[in-house]
């Protein structure tokens, strides 16, 4: 049976020590290089060894000490962690449930950037029932399609970003208030057919709300004017499908 602490601070050492005192091999990592903390390591005794995430994940016991915010990215280490007991030694005591919210939705939009689109990733941060809504054309989205349409717009502009301008919290709701910008560089779907690129920006106003519950999405409602857009790039007659 083989043990790992994933975090090396004031917690993760402390654990560290209960192993040694024990004579019980232990690794430990962070998501740092294992040299910058093999010598606190090597303080504590023998029995810890300092290693990478990834290869202290593999162990068959994972203790996490890590930042409670810090968990979503630990998780990523490894493709599954079926069948390996985990023992979470940290908790969320005193960190306002809308930071957690706030971190949540900042890390989506990450998922939708043309340089670094990850649909699947996007999708996954919504239950099973959440949805997508696109005020404009009040068209509801949901799993895959929710994906589909996050990369027919980075199709279009390869190089789109979103520019978080405000974001506000109250409870479990998050308004953010954004700057979608980009370059017509791929086709563009509307309802009168496909406009090929035109090479021209685009700087369009958006308004997301979000409703998470059970930290996940279970409503986005996206309020977007599609004229602006068009305007932008000279297609004032037209309108998206």
């Amino acid at each position: 049976m083989s043990h790992a602490i994933i975090g090396f601070g004031k917690i993760g050492q402390a654990l560290a020590k209960a192993f040694a005192r024990k004579g019980i091999d232990v690794s430990v990592a962070t998501t740092r290089d294992p040299e910058s903390f093999a010598s606190a390591a090597a303080a504590i005794g023998p029995m810890i060894t300092p290693k990478t995430l990834a290869e202290a994940v593999k162990a068959d016991i994972v203790f996490l000490a890590v930042r409670f915010d810090a968990h979503p990215d630990v998780a990523k280490a490894l493709p599954t962690w079926q069948g390996k007991t985990i023992i979470d030694v940290t908790n969320a005591y005193g960190v306002p449930p809308e930071e957690h919210h706030e971190k949540f939705i900042r890390k989506l939009y990450t998922y939708a950037e043309g340089q670094g689109l990850d649909t699947d990733e996007f999708v996954s941060m919504f239950s099973d029932d959440g949805y997508m809504l696109d005020m404009a054309s009040g068209t509801k989205f949901r799993g895959k399609a929710i994906g589909d349409s996050i990369a027919a717009l980075a199709s279009a502009f390869p190089d789109v970003h979103r520019e978080l301008l405000s974001i506000y919290v109250a409870e479990n709701v998050v308004i953010v208030e954004i700057a979608i910008r980009g370059t017509h560089k791929g086709e563009l779907a509307l309802a009168s057919g496909t406009l090929a690129p035109t090479g021209k920006s685009i700087d369009a106003p958006v308004c997301d709300i979000y409703h998470l519950e059970g930290g996940k999405i279970i409503s986005f409602h996206c309020y977007n004017l599609p004229s602006v857009m068009l305007q932008q790039i000279e297609q004032k007659d037209m309108r998206l499908s």
